[in-house]
């Protein structure tokens, strides 16, 4: 255990170091700089030169990737070029609405997803078993903005129920942004449950036509006995991973979501950083994406090995 911890921690490091590479070629690659995004079309070329300097655009551009690789591994990711504000300050407040909606999602989510994986393994080939199917597969199927333009269809402009998008600012206190992360949420929670819930409903009929349930059928064990001592204890764990790399691979959905509802979290903080060319602010939320993103992962492949002896035995 201690050796797969220590491997993932190095590959994981050498991950955000070629990501922050990555990163930074990307947004110099792009036709225009912050300095011209911020000045727009009536730009003076004194003025355009004048802005550079001040921002410091105009040293190369490895060495303002070292200038700020110092500064974040001291714990200062710099400053914004549009905003002028430290990137932390502006980082801070959209962390945590990203991880409200995030959180929610998956508070009501994982839950949600294996009650109805296990409702649709004990009624297996019946109707509740093939609706919940066909519904998890179309789920899957949509994207995300796809299912979000239809909730905001139903709810924000047919019944007038909810706000269409989130007409807050990023530092609204929580009790504000409540009325405003129904719709992301419902959005996150809908791909979510339809990952889980089939691998759910896979392992309990795994576990439910295993050997060791057959013999506590012979012993006369059913119903509910059989299915809370006997399938959920080896189906139920098998799932931790599962939901874990859900998460990971949430964050793609937490970018379009948060986009298309206008929702001040990380991901829509991210594309208008891109869109300013703001490249501190850029390669630091990239950088959070990723090490959220590896560090679910990492508690993944744990939860993994702690569910498989075998890949215990193999780790160890």
């Amino acid at each position: 255990m201690f050796r797969l911890i220590v491997q993932r921690v190095a590959l994981a490091a050498l991950a955000l170091f070629l990501t922050s590479l990555i990163t930074m070629a990307a947004v110099e690659a792009l036709p225009s700089d912050a300095c011209a995004a911020y000045l727009g079309r009536e730009i003076q070329p004194a003025a355009l030169q004048k802005c550079r300097e001040k921002l410091q655009l105009d040293r190369p551009a490895i060495e303002r990737y070292f200038i700020w690789t110092r500064g974040l591994l001291s714990g200062d990711p710099g400053v914004s070029l549009n905003s002028r504000r430290p990137v932390g300050e502006v980082l801070i407040q959209r962390i945590r609405n990203s991880f409200l909606i995030g959180g929610l999602a998956a508070l009501i989510g994982i839950p949600l997803a294996v009650f109805l994986g296990v409702y649709a393994a004990i009624r297996r080939e019946r109707f509740p078993d093939l609706a919940i199917s066909i519904l998890g597969i179309a789920s899957m199927a949509l994207p995300e903005f796809v299912t979000a333009t239809v909730l905001v269809f139903i709810f924000a402009v047919s019944l007038g129920w909810l706000p269409a998008v989130a007409l807050i600012s990023a530092n609204s206190t929580i009790p504000q942004m409540l009325p405003a992360t129904i719709l992301p949420v419902a959005v996150l929670i809908v791909v979510m449950v339809a990952h889980v819930m089939r691998v759910t409903r896979t392992n309990v009929i795994d576990q439910l036509d295993s050997e060791h349930a057959e013999f506590a059928r012979l012993r006369g064990v059913t119903g509910w006995r059989l299915l809370v001592r006997h399938v959920l204890p080896g189906a139920v764990p098998a799932t931790i991973a599962v939901c874990a790399y859900t998460l990971a691979w949430q964050l793609a959905g937490v970018v379009v979501v948060e986009r298309v509802f206008n929702y001040p979290g990380l991901g829509s903080l991210m594309v208008d950083a891109i869109n300013n060319r703001d490249l501190p602010l850029v390669q630091t939320t990239v950088l959070v994406f990723t090490a959220i993103f590896i560090g679910t992962s990492l508690l993944a492949d744990i939860a993994a090995v702690l569910v498989n002896p075998r890949l215990r035995r193999r780790s160890s």
